[in-house]
């Protein structure tokens, strides 16, 4: 299917944008803002997200076929990983979890159509309303599709008019969901930019800052300190840096079938979006002491990761990122074959998947793409010293663990500083009222208006 050119994104890549572009579609979106946007209903928003978001769910959509089609040669990912991808964001896109997620964040249903006073408000004889900004620009930094589309969708939430700029060759994925809120209602579309450039192009950068109002920005930690010193002070920035994940398993968790449930649910956290994702592990730490040891764990695991390729393989590669990962393996061969406290297991043939074991429990960074570490440790409190180094970086814990010990150990990742830990299996699969970097992701963008009645 041919696509119309909606956006700066759908031009032919031979196209040069210059500033004039940039400052011509944010004055376009501010426009179609107070025309088409300002007026709807909060509801009426999650109406049409909710319809876009079944449409997608359909499997003879027809950007929904494309996306599968054309998506892996272009972001790297396979079919089957884009498609478990989309269904699992899509699948949230209902009444019950927007309305959970305003609840959560602003209290009320309504926070964002006028003053409106919870229940509690209404006893202190007050009321508020939530503002959003009037044009929000995303900064989407890395490869993963899904959080710039869920940007996009808080961004409309909150009536804001937005500009999305992707990194040179990734725009794909946001472009098509552009396209379908525009083919769903083009009023809404038409309050929507995506474009694409590459990093630190000063002269349509500063334009765009010139523009906006607020800005997210996904990426490392000094490319976003970067980004706040060139932005004028009356931007708000939401910027989500650096984080590292890791998950936990009891030793209650090693044997018959729970064994068996832990291993799959492992394999899927290091599968899902091959491990690319702030929240994908880059090891789990196992419990000595149960009837499996953390080292079987980790044979055990090489062996469902070689199942997990059948079903839902890598993809192809860069040659850097295959040379990374041969150039890891050789480290760990040779220190294997000097040691018994280092193990290694790897796809033959290929760069598919990698397990190492190693007693040692110092925390360490993964180089990604289906490459993980086992790591034995005799509890929790020996984790907090191996993992000492990204303490206030850990943006999520998996935690494989019987129902008895679960809210004791939460707790305890909780005031160590990890700001989400859910179950295993669950790591890439975030829900709609996930709290970024422990934020309120709906309530960063907005401000905010007392009422004393």
């Amino acid at each position: 299917m041919n696509l119309p050119n909606y956006f700066l994104a759908d031009l032919p890549r031979e196209a040069v944008l210059g500033p004039e572009m940039i400052r011509d579609a944010c004055q376009s979106l501010k426009r179609n803002r107070q025309l088409y946007l300002l007026k709807r209903s909060t509801q009426s928003i999650i109406a049409s997200l909710c319809e876009v978001g079944q449409s997608w769910l359909n499997p003879d959509y027809p950007l929904r076929l494309r996306l599968l089609d054309e998506g892996p040669a272009i972001t790297g990912f396979s079919k089957e990983l884009l498609k478990e991808g989309i269904e699992d964001l899509f699948g949230q896109f209902t009444n019950a979890n927007f309305h959970a997620l305003l609840l959560q964040d602003l209290g009320h249903l309504q926070r964002l159509d006028g003053l409106r006073s919870s229940q509690q408000e209404q006893a202190e004889n007050r009321g508020a309303v939530a503002h959003g900004p009037e044009l929000l620009a995303h900064f989407a930094g890395g490869v993963l599709p899904n959080p710039p589309i869920m940007s996009m969708a808080l961004g409309l939430l909150t009536r804001s008019a937005q500009f999305v700029k992707c990194a040179s060759g990734h725009a794909f994925v946001p472009r098509m969901f552009a396209h379908s809120i525009y083919e769903a209602e083009p009023k809404l579309g038409a309050c929507l930019e995506v474009a694409e450039w590459k990093g630190g192009t000063v002269h349509l950068e500063n334009e765009l800052f010139a523009e906006i109002d607020c800005l997210t920005a996904t990426g490392s930690d000094e490319t976003i300190s970067a980004l706040r010193q060139r932005l004028p002070p009356r931007v708000r920035v939401v910027g989500y840096g650096h984080k590292v994940s890791f998950g936990y398993i009891a030793h209650q968790m090693l044997s018959g079938i729970q064994l068996e449930k832990v291993l799959k649910q492992a394999a899927h956290d290091v599968v899902a979006w091959n491990q690319l994702g702030c929240l994908s592990p880059h090891l789990f730490y196992v419990e000595t002491g149960g009837r499996t040891s953390p080292e079987k764990f980790a044979e055990l695991l090489a062996l469902e990761l070689e199942a997990e390729e059948q079903g839902k393989p890598r993809g192809e590669l860069s040659v850097e990122e295959s040379a990374a990962i041969a150039s890891r393996r050789g480290f760990y061969e040779v220190r294997a074959a000097h040691s018994a406290e280092t193990r290694l297991w790897s796809s033959k043939g290929s760069t598919a998947w990698t397990v190492v074991f190693e007693a040692d429990p110092r925390f360490q960074s993964s180089c990604l793409n289906r490459f993980v570490y086992v790591k034995a440790v005799t509890g929790i409190e020996q984790v907090f010293e191996g993992a000492d180094a990204v303490v206030g970086k850990v943006s999520t814990v998996g935690l494989g663990a019987p129902e008895e010990r679960r809210q004791e150990m939460a707790e305890l990742f909780a005031r160590w500083g990890a700001s989400r830990v859910c179950p295993l299996g669950r790591m890439q699969h975030p829900p709609l009222t996930w709290r970024h970097d422990g934020r309120p992701a709906l309530g960063d963008l907005v401000t905010w208006t007392d009422w004393e009645m």
